[in-house]
């Protein structure tokens, strides 16, 4: 159903240039650009497959240099693995220490309102 609207509302809009050649003008000129478009395109997508295989063969070649950026990628690995370990352990020793301060606190607390509450039970009974 849409595809059908479509096709009649470009019927519609086309019949009148049609009439005049203009849309068969415009067609060749639309039709050639795309054309050559392509062919620039394509040749720029060899360009790139040719420069990505001689990339990839100068890597295969080349172990020193491929080793060499293993062993530096592991370096930092490890050394990004280590920073997160100790960010970690920190983290987790301000928690725990938090942890025990409310532990603390909320005792204290319960102590006095323990206390607070023996006071009123006291002064009440008396």
């Amino acid at each position: 159903m849409k595809k059908t609207a479509i096709a009649l509302s470009l019927m519609f809009i086309t019949t009148g240039a049609l009439a005049q050649g203009e849309i068969q003008h415009a067609t060749d000129d639309t039709v050639q650009a795309a054309h050559q478009g392509a062919d620039t395109a394509k040749e720029k997508l060899h360009q790139t497959e040719h420069r990505t295989q001689e990339q990839v063969n100068k890597a295969h070649s080349d172990g020193s240099a491929t080793d060499n950026m293993k062993q530096d990628s592991q370096k930092a690995w490890n050394r990004t693995k280590e920073g997160s370990e100790k960010a970690w352990d920190k983290t987790k020793q301000g928690s725990e220490k938090a942890w025990n301060a409310t532990k603390e606190g909320s005792a204290k607390a319960w102590d006095k309102t323990k206390a607070g509450a023996e006071d009123v039970k006291k002064s009440v009974t008396e």
